[in-house]
């Protein structure tokens, strides 16, 4: 999956979990300047891992601060759900 791809479906989960317009969203904006407090970015990583077929521990969940933070992990890190 390209860096596009993956940005777009980030851009995707944003929406339908917090209805964030997808022009806002970069790579660079941080996940407090788009509104999400600590409960709806977990929904957003829950709903990412849904999108994703995706495994995302709690302890790097917390390290998110960035949209880029969310879609380097997916595509770098991330571990496939058995």
């Amino acid at each position: 999956m390209s860096h596009d791809e993956t940005l777009a479906g980030i851009t995707e989960v944003l929406g339908a979990v917090a209805s964030i317009n997808p022009s806002d969203v970069t790579p660079e904006k941080t996940l407090a300047e788009l509104g999400l407090d600590s409960m709806t970015t977990l929904e957003v990583v829950v709903a990412a891992e849904d999108r994703f077929g995706l495994l995302i521990p709690d302890d790097e969940s917390a390290r998110f601060r960035t949209v880029g933070d969310l879609v380097h992990y997916i595509e770098q890190a991330a571990v496939p759900v058995p």
